[in-house]
């Protein structure tokens, strides 16, 4: 009876601690790219080889098999490799505890507490955002992201306040070609975009007016690391009776305030909207 209580659970019953005799050489291999690309920011083929030890082209056969399932990414403008969303999502496991997600939990759910709303937090990915924290309001009628849902940056709070603070051609670059229409309220050109993101730079907050579902609103404003660069958002969410233009103001002030205290707590740089 001890011995089966005292098994380890994350192993097999025949399991003894032979470490070389276990190790998968190609996984180990492919580990080691990962981990070769996730030391830099944006590396050649022939560096990742260099720094790793392995040939070019068994570095390339493991980067395609990780670019396949969006473990890192192939950049074909700069030709460099860079570790990708799904990598992201795998680390959200660990990162989800110790950094952003777990520094904005208290901070959303007083957002939630105050306002009666739902809060999200969410990244920027490719134009799209993808939310990977969310705290419900306990109103029946709300907005529910599940973490790892995407979502169209130009029709999203948090979508257009993260944009607002990226470099202006990289905020364009952020974008479709085409700005899909999903409500009346859509912002559909781009130059109609780029003047949307000058007001909220001014304001300090974005407003999803009905631009991705009818009867629903957002307040959003963006998070920053250490480089004063944006690279999430928090936002409240709900229906457009209850989240009324009327208390944009109010309600972004108080999302401003989150986000510049989730940006505090995880080493960030509280960005100055008068620059």
């Amino acid at each position: 009876m001890n011995a089966i209580i005292g098994r380890n659970r994350g192993r097999p019953k025949a399991y003894h601690d032979k470490s070389q005799d276990v190790i998968i050489q190609s996984l180990d291999r492919a580990m080691d790219v990962l981990k070769t690309v996730a030391s830099g920011s944006g590396m050649s083929l022939t560096k990742i080889a260099d720094t790793g030890g392995q040939s070019a082209p068994t570095c390339y056969r493991i980067l395609t098999t990780l670019n396949k399932h969006r473990i890192v990414e192939f950049d074909e403008t700069s030709q460099l490799w860079y570790v990708g969303l799904e990598g992201f999502r795998i680390g959200m496991n660990f990162v989800g505890r110790t950094r952003i997600a777990e520094q904005s939990r208290a901070v959303m759910q007083r957002i939630m507490s105050e306002t009666g709303e739902t809060a999200n937090l969410a990244i920027l990915d490719r134009g799209e955002v993808t939310f990977i924290s969310q705290v419900e309001t306990h109103e029946p009628i709300r907005a529910f992201f599940r973490p790892g849902t995407r979502g169209p940056g130009h029709a999203s709070g948090i979508g257009k306040a993260i944009m607002a603070f990226l470099p202006e051609d990289q905020a364009r670059a952020s974008l479709p070609d085409e700005l899909p229409r999903y409500s009346a309220n859509t912002i559909t050109t781009r130059q109609a975009f780029m003047t949307e993101l000058a007001v909220i730079r001014r304001r300090g907050f974005a407003i999803d007016n009905e631009e991705r579902t009818e009867g629903m609103r957002c307040i959003a404003a963006p998070v920053f690391n250490a480089y004063s660069e944006a690279i999430a958002g928090v936002s409240l969410s709900g229906p457009s009776v209850r989240v009324k233009p009327a208390r944009d103001a109010e309600f972004g002030s108080l999302i401003k305030h989150a986000a510049d205290e989730i940006t505090r707590a995880t080493g960030g740089i509280v960005k100055n909207f008068a620059e």
